[in-house]
Protein backbone atom coordinates (compact mmCIF):
# COMPACT_ATOMS: atom_id res chain seq x y z
CA UNK A 1 0.00 0.00 0.00
CA UNK A 2 1.29 3.45 -0.92
CA UNK A 3 1.17 6.22 1.65
CA UNK A 4 2.32 9.59 0.32
CA UNK A 5 3.35 12.22 2.85
CA UNK A 6 4.29 15.17 0.66
CA UNK A 7 4.69 18.34 2.75
CA UNK A 8 3.98 20.37 -0.35
CA UNK A 9 4.50 24.05 0.38
CA UNK A 10 7.16 23.66 3.06
CA UNK A 11 9.18 21.05 1.20
CA UNK A 12 9.06 22.83 -2.12
CA UNK A 13 10.21 26.04 -0.49
CA UNK A 14 13.00 24.22 1.33
CA UNK A 15 14.49 22.47 -1.69
CA UNK A 16 13.80 24.78 -4.60
CA UNK A 17 16.68 24.68 -7.06
CA UNK A 18 16.20 28.21 -8.35
CA UNK A 19 18.86 30.74 -7.52
CA UNK A 20 17.86 32.93 -4.58
CA UNK A 21 18.38 36.54 -5.62
CA UNK A 22 17.59 39.47 -3.40
CA UNK A 23 15.72 42.51 -4.65
CA UNK A 24 19.02 44.44 -4.70
CA UNK A 25 20.64 41.76 -6.83
CA UNK A 26 17.75 41.80 -9.26
CA UNK A 27 18.14 45.57 -9.55
CA UNK A 28 21.73 45.13 -10.67
CA UNK A 29 20.84 42.36 -13.13
CA UNK A 30 18.00 44.43 -14.55
CA UNK A 31 20.08 47.58 -15.00
CA UNK A 32 20.23 48.97 -18.53
CA UNK A 33 23.51 48.12 -20.23
CA UNK A 34 25.33 51.39 -20.68
CA UNK A 35 29.05 52.04 -21.02
CA UNK A 36 30.98 52.47 -18.89
CA UNK A 37 29.48 50.10 -16.32
CA UNK A 38 31.81 49.95 -13.31
CA UNK A 39 31.79 47.02 -10.86
CA UNK A 40 33.91 47.47 -7.76
CA UNK A 41 33.96 44.53 -5.35
CA UNK A 42 36.30 44.61 -2.37
CA UNK A 43 36.80 43.49 1.24
CA UNK A 44 35.00 45.73 3.72
CA UNK A 45 34.89 44.76 7.39
CA UNK A 46 34.55 47.86 9.58
CA UNK A 47 34.54 45.67 12.69
CA UNK A 48 37.95 44.27 11.79
CA UNK A 49 39.74 47.27 10.24
CA UNK A 50 39.95 50.97 11.07
CA UNK A 51 37.77 53.48 9.23
CA UNK A 52 40.86 55.32 7.97
CA UNK A 53 42.32 52.16 6.49
CA UNK A 54 39.08 51.22 4.74
CA UNK A 55 38.59 54.76 3.43
CA UNK A 56 42.12 54.74 2.02
CA UNK A 57 41.49 51.41 0.26
CA UNK A 58 38.26 52.73 -1.27
CA UNK A 59 39.99 55.92 -2.44
CA UNK A 60 42.81 53.92 -4.02
CA UNK A 61 40.30 51.75 -5.92
CA UNK A 62 38.34 54.78 -7.14
CA UNK A 63 41.60 56.45 -8.26
CA UNK A 64 42.44 53.36 -10.36
CA UNK A 65 38.99 53.49 -11.94
CA UNK A 66 39.35 57.21 -12.66
CA UNK A 67 42.60 56.63 -14.56
CA UNK A 68 41.04 53.95 -16.76
CA UNK A 69 37.87 55.93 -17.42
CA UNK A 70 39.82 59.07 -18.30
CA UNK A 71 41.97 57.15 -20.76
CA UNK A 72 39.16 55.28 -22.50
CA UNK A 73 35.93 57.32 -22.31
CA UNK A 74 34.74 60.85 -23.12
CA UNK A 75 35.43 63.44 -20.40
CA UNK A 76 31.79 64.23 -19.62
CA UNK A 77 30.82 60.57 -19.07
CA UNK A 78 33.99 59.85 -17.10
CA UNK A 79 33.40 62.76 -14.75
CA UNK A 80 29.77 61.73 -14.20
CA UNK A 81 30.66 58.15 -13.24
CA UNK A 82 33.60 59.19 -11.07
CA UNK A 83 31.45 61.69 -9.20
CA UNK A 84 28.85 58.98 -8.53
CA UNK A 85 31.55 56.69 -7.21
CA UNK A 86 32.98 59.33 -4.91
CA UNK A 87 29.50 60.17 -3.55
CA UNK A 88 28.80 56.50 -2.82
CA UNK A 89 32.11 55.88 -1.08
CA UNK A 90 31.75 59.10 0.92
CA UNK A 91 28.38 57.95 2.28
CA UNK A 92 29.35 54.31 2.83
CA UNK A 93 28.12 52.59 6.00
CA UNK A 94 31.00 51.99 8.41
CA UNK A 95 28.67 50.40 10.98
CA UNK A 96 27.89 47.31 8.93
CA UNK A 97 28.75 43.82 10.17
CA UNK A 98 29.21 42.51 6.62
CA UNK A 99 32.48 41.27 5.11
CA UNK A 100 32.61 42.95 1.72
CA UNK A 101 31.00 45.57 -0.48
CA UNK A 102 29.93 45.62 -4.11
CA UNK A 103 29.45 48.98 -5.84
CA UNK A 104 27.83 49.24 -9.26
CA UNK A 105 27.81 52.52 -11.18
CA UNK A 106 27.10 53.59 -14.75
CA UNK A 107 25.94 56.91 -16.24
CA UNK A 108 22.32 55.76 -15.69
CA UNK A 109 22.54 53.49 -12.62
CA UNK A 110 24.08 53.20 -9.16
CA UNK A 111 23.82 50.58 -6.42
CA UNK A 112 25.76 49.45 -3.35
CA UNK A 113 25.47 46.00 -1.75
CA UNK A 114 26.95 44.83 1.53
CA UNK A 115 27.81 41.13 1.31
CA UNK A 116 28.38 38.26 3.76
CA UNK A 117 31.29 36.73 1.83
CA UNK A 118 35.03 37.12 1.70
CA UNK A 119 36.32 38.57 -1.58
CA UNK A 120 39.47 39.82 -3.25
CA UNK A 121 39.40 43.31 -4.69
CA UNK A 122 38.05 43.27 -8.21
CA UNK A 123 37.41 46.10 -10.69
CA UNK A 124 35.49 45.52 -13.93
CA UNK A 125 34.71 48.24 -16.48
CA UNK A 126 32.48 47.05 -19.30
CA UNK A 127 29.00 47.57 -20.81
CA UNK A 128 27.29 45.50 -18.08
CA UNK A 129 27.86 44.74 -14.41
CA UNK A 130 29.83 41.86 -12.91
CA UNK A 131 27.19 39.27 -11.98
CA UNK A 132 29.01 36.14 -10.84
CA UNK A 133 30.10 37.64 -7.53
CA UNK A 134 26.46 38.26 -6.67
CA UNK A 135 25.84 34.54 -7.06
CA UNK A 136 28.80 33.62 -4.90
CA UNK A 137 26.99 35.22 -1.98
CA UNK A 138 23.77 33.26 -2.28
CA UNK A 139 23.30 30.86 0.62
CA UNK A 140 24.34 27.35 -0.33
CA UNK A 141 21.85 25.05 1.38
CA UNK A 142 23.02 21.46 1.73
CA UNK A 143 19.82 19.86 0.48
CA UNK A 144 19.65 16.18 -0.38
CA UNK A 145 17.31 13.19 -0.46
CA UNK A 146 17.62 9.99 1.57
CA UNK A 147 15.95 6.72 0.54
CA UNK A 148 15.77 4.06 3.29
CA UNK A 149 14.92 0.62 1.95
CA UNK A 150 14.26 -2.91 3.07
CA UNK A 151 12.59 -5.74 1.15
CA UNK A 152 9.05 -4.48 1.72
CA UNK A 153 9.21 -0.90 2.99
CA UNK A 154 10.77 2.41 2.02
CA UNK A 155 10.94 5.94 3.30
CA UNK A 156 12.17 9.08 1.57
CA UNK A 157 13.48 12.02 3.57
CA UNK A 158 14.52 15.52 2.65
CA UNK A 159 17.67 16.40 4.56
CA UNK A 160 19.51 19.66 5.10
CA UNK A 161 21.69 21.30 7.76
CA UNK A 162 18.70 21.93 10.02
CA UNK A 163 16.50 18.82 9.94
CA UNK A 164 14.97 15.85 8.13
CA UNK A 165 11.45 15.79 6.75
CA UNK A 166 9.82 12.54 5.70
CA UNK A 167 8.09 13.10 2.38
CA UNK A 168 7.12 9.52 1.45
CA UNK A 169 6.49 6.30 3.33
CA UNK A 170 5.74 3.26 1.18
CA UNK A 171 5.00 -0.39 1.99
CA UNK A 172 4.56 -3.47 -0.18
CA UNK A 173 1.45 -5.57 0.06
CA UNK A 174 1.65 -8.44 2.53
CA UNK A 175 2.15 -11.94 1.15
CA UNK A 176 -1.23 -12.75 2.68
CA UNK A 177 -2.77 -10.49 0.05
CA UNK A 178 -1.18 -12.59 -2.69
CA UNK A 179 -3.86 -14.85 -4.22
CA UNK A 180 -1.37 -17.55 -5.33
CA UNK A 181 -1.20 -20.61 -3.04
CA UNK A 182 2.10 -21.31 -1.29
CA UNK A 183 2.91 -25.02 -1.71
CA UNK A 184 6.25 -25.20 0.04
CA UNK A 185 9.13 -23.12 1.41
CA UNK A 186 10.80 -22.88 -2.01
CA UNK A 187 7.63 -21.47 -3.52
CA UNK A 188 7.29 -19.05 -0.60
CA UNK A 189 10.87 -17.83 -1.10
CA UNK A 190 10.30 -17.42 -4.84
CA UNK A 191 7.09 -15.49 -4.28
CA UNK A 192 8.83 -13.30 -1.71
CA UNK A 193 11.55 -12.53 -4.28
CA UNK A 194 8.92 -11.67 -6.93
CA UNK A 195 7.08 -9.41 -4.51
CA UNK A 196 10.29 -7.65 -3.54
CA UNK A 197 11.14 -7.06 -7.18
CA UNK A 198 7.66 -5.72 -7.82
CA UNK A 199 7.91 -3.45 -4.81
CA UNK A 200 11.34 -2.17 -5.85
CA UNK A 201 10.08 -1.26 -9.31
CA UNK A 202 7.08 0.49 -7.79
CA UNK A 203 9.37 2.42 -5.45
CA UNK A 204 11.70 3.35 -8.30
CA UNK A 205 8.73 4.79 -10.19
CA UNK A 206 7.79 6.91 -7.18
CA UNK A 207 11.42 7.97 -6.81
CA UNK A 208 11.42 9.16 -10.41
CA UNK A 209 8.50 11.48 -9.67
CA UNK A 210 10.31 12.91 -6.65
CA UNK A 211 13.60 13.41 -8.49
CA UNK A 212 11.85 15.05 -11.41
CA UNK A 213 10.35 17.63 -9.06
CA UNK A 214 13.36 17.91 -6.76
CA UNK A 215 16.61 17.04 -8.56
CA UNK A 216 18.84 16.69 -5.50
CA UNK A 217 21.73 14.37 -4.58
CA UNK A 218 20.39 11.02 -3.36
CA UNK A 219 21.72 8.76 -0.62
CA UNK A 220 20.34 5.22 -0.35
CA UNK A 221 20.39 3.17 2.85
CA UNK A 222 19.53 -0.52 3.30
CA UNK A 223 20.73 -4.13 3.73
CA UNK A 224 23.32 -5.39 1.25
CA UNK A 225 20.93 -7.73 -0.59
CA UNK A 226 18.21 -5.08 -0.89
CA UNK A 227 20.57 -2.38 -2.16
CA UNK A 228 22.10 -4.82 -4.63
CA UNK A 229 18.66 -5.67 -6.01
CA UNK A 230 17.62 -2.02 -6.14
CA UNK A 231 20.76 -0.96 -8.00
CA UNK A 232 20.04 -3.58 -10.68
CA UNK A 233 16.54 -2.31 -11.42
CA UNK A 234 16.68 1.45 -10.73
CA UNK A 235 16.55 3.94 -13.58
CA UNK A 236 18.05 6.65 -11.37
CA UNK A 237 21.59 5.44 -10.81
CA UNK A 238 23.01 8.83 -11.76
CA UNK A 239 21.17 10.54 -8.92
CA UNK A 240 22.84 8.32 -6.31
CA UNK A 241 25.85 9.93 -4.64
CA UNK A 242 26.32 7.54 -1.73
CA UNK A 243 25.23 4.19 -0.27
CA UNK A 244 25.05 3.15 3.39
CA UNK A 245 24.76 -0.58 4.03
CA UNK A 246 22.74 -1.86 6.99
CA UNK A 247 19.23 -2.21 8.31
CA UNK A 248 18.14 1.24 9.50
CA UNK A 249 14.38 1.12 8.89
CA UNK A 250 13.60 2.35 12.43
CA UNK A 251 16.32 4.98 12.64
CA UNK A 252 15.38 8.34 14.19
CA UNK A 253 16.03 11.58 12.24
CA UNK A 254 18.78 12.66 14.65
CA UNK A 255 20.56 9.34 14.24
CA UNK A 256 20.09 9.51 10.49
CA UNK A 257 21.98 12.79 10.32
CA UNK A 258 24.80 11.30 12.38
CA UNK A 259 24.90 8.23 10.13
CA UNK A 260 25.32 10.38 7.01
CA UNK A 261 27.80 12.83 8.52
CA UNK A 262 30.94 11.14 7.08
CA UNK A 263 29.40 11.45 3.60
CA UNK A 264 28.29 15.07 4.10
CA UNK A 265 31.55 16.36 5.60
CA UNK A 266 32.89 17.25 2.14
CA UNK A 267 29.78 18.80 0.65
CA UNK A 268 31.60 20.10 -2.44
CA UNK A 269 32.46 16.50 -3.34
CA UNK A 270 28.81 15.47 -2.97
CA UNK A 271 27.56 18.42 -5.00
CA UNK A 272 30.12 18.04 -7.76
CA UNK A 273 29.40 14.33 -8.15
CA UNK A 274 25.69 15.09 -8.47
CA UNK A 275 26.32 17.84 -11.03
CA UNK A 276 28.61 15.67 -13.15
CA UNK A 277 25.91 12.99 -13.11
CA UNK A 278 23.42 15.58 -14.38
CA UNK A 279 25.79 16.52 -17.19
CA UNK A 280 26.16 12.89 -18.28
CA UNK A 281 22.39 12.40 -18.22
CA UNK A 282 21.82 15.55 -20.28
CA UNK A 283 24.48 14.43 -22.78
CA UNK A 284 22.71 11.07 -23.16
CA UNK A 285 19.48 12.93 -23.94
CA UNK A 286 21.18 15.30 -26.38
CA UNK A 287 20.36 18.26 -24.15
CA UNK A 288 23.86 19.49 -23.30
CA UNK A 289 25.86 22.39 -24.73
CA UNK A 290 29.60 22.55 -24.03
CA UNK A 291 32.14 25.27 -24.69
CA UNK A 292 31.57 28.99 -24.68
CA UNK A 293 30.27 29.42 -28.22
CA UNK A 294 27.60 26.71 -28.03
CA UNK A 295 26.60 27.73 -24.49
CA UNK A 296 26.28 31.37 -25.60
CA UNK A 297 24.04 30.40 -28.53
CA UNK A 298 21.63 28.29 -26.46
CA UNK A 299 21.58 30.72 -23.52
CA UNK A 300 20.77 33.59 -25.89
CA UNK A 301 17.85 31.55 -27.23
CA UNK A 302 16.48 30.99 -23.72
CA UNK A 303 17.26 27.26 -23.57
CA UNK A 304 19.36 27.25 -20.40
CA UNK A 305 17.99 25.23 -17.47
CA UNK A 306 21.24 24.86 -15.51
CA UNK A 307 24.57 26.51 -16.26
CA UNK A 308 27.71 24.95 -14.78
CA UNK A 309 30.91 26.96 -14.90
CA UNK A 310 34.30 26.69 -13.27
CA UNK A 311 35.06 29.36 -10.69
CA UNK A 312 37.19 32.19 -12.09
CA UNK A 313 36.76 30.97 -15.69
CA UNK A 314 36.67 33.95 -18.04
CA UNK A 315 36.24 34.22 -21.81
CA UNK A 316 37.17 37.36 -23.74
CA UNK A 317 34.99 37.44 -26.87
CA UNK A 318 33.97 39.41 -29.92
CA UNK A 319 30.45 39.66 -31.31
CA UNK A 320 29.64 37.72 -34.46
CA UNK A 321 27.20 38.49 -37.25
CA UNK A 322 24.16 37.88 -35.00
CA UNK A 323 23.44 38.16 -31.26
CA UNK A 324 23.76 34.40 -30.78
CA UNK A 325 27.27 34.19 -32.25
CA UNK A 326 30.52 35.09 -30.52
CA UNK A 327 34.17 34.33 -31.18
CA UNK A 328 37.20 34.18 -28.93
CA UNK A 329 38.79 37.61 -29.08
CA UNK A 330 42.35 37.95 -30.35
CA UNK A 331 44.64 40.74 -29.20
CA UNK A 332 44.75 43.62 -29.83
CA UNK A 333 41.08 43.92 -28.80
CA UNK A 334 38.69 46.48 -30.17
CA UNK A 335 37.87 48.23 -26.90
CA UNK A 336 34.45 49.36 -28.17
CA UNK A 337 33.14 46.02 -29.45
CA UNK A 338 34.73 43.19 -27.52
CA UNK A 339 33.15 41.44 -24.53
CA UNK A 340 35.52 41.54 -21.54
CA UNK A 341 33.93 38.44 -19.97
CA UNK A 342 31.30 36.54 -21.94
CA UNK A 343 30.79 34.16 -19.00
CA UNK A 344 29.27 36.95 -16.95
CA UNK A 345 26.86 37.78 -19.79
CA UNK A 346 25.87 34.12 -20.16
CA UNK A 347 25.14 33.90 -16.43
CA UNK A 348 22.79 36.85 -16.75
CA UNK A 349 21.06 35.37 -19.82
CA UNK A 350 20.42 32.06 -18.04
CA UNK A 351 19.05 33.73 -14.91
CA UNK A 352 16.80 36.08 -16.87
CA UNK A 353 15.22 33.10 -18.66
CA UNK A 354 14.46 31.31 -15.38
CA UNK A 355 17.50 29.01 -15.28
CA UNK A 356 19.98 28.41 -12.48
CA UNK A 357 23.76 28.66 -12.16
CA UNK A 358 26.24 26.51 -10.26
CA UNK A 359 29.97 27.17 -9.85
CA UNK A 360 32.38 24.23 -9.59
CA UNK A 361 36.06 23.86 -8.82
CA UNK A 362 38.73 24.61 -11.39
CA UNK A 363 39.32 21.85 -13.97
CA UNK A 364 36.25 19.87 -12.90
CA UNK A 365 34.72 20.66 -16.29
CA UNK A 366 37.95 20.33 -18.29
CA UNK A 367 36.31 17.62 -20.39
CA UNK A 368 33.52 20.07 -21.28
CA UNK A 369 35.71 23.07 -22.18
CA UNK A 370 35.22 24.58 -18.68
CA UNK A 371 31.55 25.51 -19.14
CA UNK A 372 28.40 23.48 -19.80
CA UNK A 373 24.70 24.22 -20.18
CA UNK A 374 21.96 21.71 -19.44
CA UNK A 375 19.01 22.68 -21.60
CA UNK A 376 15.28 22.48 -20.96
CA UNK A 377 13.72 19.17 -21.98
Amino acid sequence: MFRGEYKSSFVRKAITMNTILTEDMNDVMGAIHYRPAVSLIMPFEPKMSSKNRLAAALKSAVDKIEVELTENYPDEISRLVIQKLRNITRDINYSTYKKSVAIYVSPVFEKILYLDMMVNEKIIIDDSFEIRDLLYCKKQMHNYLVLILNSSQSQVYLGNEANFIRIISDAARSMRDNPSPVANFTDAAAIKEVLMDKFMRHMDHSLGIILNAYPLPLFIIGPDKVLGHFKKITRHTRSIVGCVHGNYESIAPGELKQLLQPYLADWDKVKHKALLNKIEEAADQNELACGMQDVWRDATNGKGRLLLVEKDYMYIAEHGSTDEIIYKAIEPYNKFSYIKDAVDDVIEKVLQHGGDVEFVNKELLSGYDHIALIKYY
